[in-house]
């Protein structure tokens, strides 16, 4: 595997320098992505059109006409509009869509010379955490390639931990970034709900979806973040919250007087590994040396997270995977002679396993005799969750936890067992409950060498606050 610059500031200073050009960098990913093809992470690869994108940011760089993110090569996400490029979910249904127009993110990354490779793999319409669930295939954790790389937007971070781009654009319901981040030993962050546009994601839960960042350190992150957020007038959900300079603001330091961090006494409880715990403590105890206030905090509602996210984000996908009726676009089943029996087909036959059980769990929770009894209840539960993160910010300004239970588990070994699987989301499912940013850095590997991430939530739009006390663990 050819060995590339690990940032942007390095790609940068080798292009100024003469030893780098952009051409070279995306043909040198290309020949990563070819080599490591068992991983199984693209769907579709943009070759020819990124090194004529290469050349044409190259003379700008000479002419010093080059945005922010010139030699910045980016993977994205296949839930994620790119104009004239497939846009699958993972999913038979979807497998020969073009999308029509490019994502709000996609058209600013762009804006500022960003180079886009070409589009990766994911749990199907992003319903799953361990990339288990495409139409496409599995994708392999480069660390371990018997083991998961995380989901569903395993691939994304499989293509920067592999070195076959330097970012790479995920989204997340419920810990689609952080998690995949944690088992391929990368950064990844979910910013706030609003903060990045959600024009040109496909939905799955609509009230939780999140357009997020994997890079392999917080600079990267914190310079895409920039890039990407601010309010957008096709998506009624974008706030309009001030666009900080995030790349800057990643470099700066706490005055460790000044913050209070506090770690939640639940998410150290049963089912969380040794390894894991014995890192992020010694993470902890780092932090009480640089002399910041460590304390521990309670999040009292947090043995319903898992019940309110899937009762919530089903009743969600329900919805809004009804557009996917084989009508309009998408896989049309052959084997119908009249049009409901076309309809139950084409959704039978279009839709995978765990996609047709979310829909059907969602369906019952939203019918009559059991829209109080579930889905009110939920919304409930989800406000209850929300408060509990109110009062621990007003105790403490960030709060520190495992990103995962435990370091990537094997390929199959869950896929069986949807109640397991799901347990993988138990430290991450809250802040897409309560809305609010989260970014897993890096925090150790256990005696098998496989990496896991330490998880730091912050207050409504303190995605600068989160870098900087990133910067503080790394």
């Amino acid at each position: 595997m050819h060995s590339i610059p690990q940032s942007h500031k390095e790609i940068t200073s080798l292009i100024k320098s003469g030893e780098l050009t952009c051409e070279s960098l995306v043909r040198q990913y290309l020949d990563n992505i070819h080599e490591q093809e068992d991983l199984n992470v693209f769907i579709s690869l943009f070759d020819s059109e990124a090194v004529e994108r290469a050349r044409e940011i190259d003379k700008k760089l000479k002419d010093g006409k080059a945005g922010k993110l010139a030699g910045a090569v980016f993977s994205v996400k296949d839930v994620i509009s790119v104009k004239d490029k497939l846009l699958t979910c993972g999913s038979k249904f979807l497998s020969n869509f073009e999308s029509l127009y490019n994502a709000t993110a996609v058209e600013r990354l762009l804006n500022e010379d960003a180079i886009i490779i070409g589009k990766v793999n994911c749990d199907e319409f992003a319903m799953g955490s361990s990339n288990e669930n495409s139409y496409f295939g599995h994708v392999k954790n480069p660390v371990d390639k018997t083991r998961v790389p995380g989901g569903s937007s395993g691939a994304s971070a499989v293509s920067v931990a592999a070195n076959m781009c330097l970012m790479s654009l995920g989204s997340e319901t419920g810990g689609s970034i952080r998690q995949p981040a944690s088992f391929c030993g990368i950064t990844g962050l979910k910013a706030t709900y609003g903060r990045i546009s959600r024009f040109g994601l496909v939905a799955f839960a609509s009230s939780f979806d999140s357009i997020g960042i994997f890079g392999n350190n917080n600079y990267d992150i914190g310079l895409a973040l920039e890039v990407i957020s601010g309010f957008d007038e096709r998506d009624s959900t974008s706030s309009d919250h001030k666009v900080l300079n995030y790349a800057s603001e990643s470099e700066k330091n706490f005055d460790p007087k000044e913050i209070r961090i506090g770690y939640v006494k639940e998410y150290f409880e049963e089912g969380l590994s040794d390894a894991v715990r014995t890192g992020i403590n010694e993470k902890l105890d780092v932090l009480r040396k640089k002399g910041f206030t460590v304390k521990e905090i309670s999040l009292p509602s947090s043995k319903y997270v898992i019940q309110t996210y899937y009762i919530l984000t089903c009743a969600e996908a329900s919805s809004n995977l009804s557009r996917f009726d084989g009508v309009r676009y998408g896989v049309r089943s052959e084997n119908s002679d009249a049009v409901e029996e076309m309809y139950v087909n084409s959704r039978s036959e279009g839709f995978g396993e765990e996609v047709k059980r979310r829909i059907m769990l969602g369906t019952y929770v939203l019918s009559a005799g059991y829209y109080d009894a579930y889905y009110r209840k939920g919304q409930k539960a989800r406000t209850l969750i929300r408060k509990d993160f109110e009062k621990a910010f007003n105790e403490v300004d960030y709060i520190i936890s495992p990103t995962t239970p435990t370091t990537a588990f094997k390929l199959g070994e869950k896929i069986e067992d949807p109640l397991a699987m799901y347990l993988n989301d138990i430290y991450t499912v809250s802040a897409n409950l309560a809305g609010i940013p989260a970014i897993s850095v890096p925090a150790g590997q256990d005696k098998d060498g496989l990496p896991f991430g330490l998880q730091i939530m912050g207050k409504k739009f303190d995605e600068a606050g989160l870098l900087k006390m990133a910067n503080e663990i790394n």
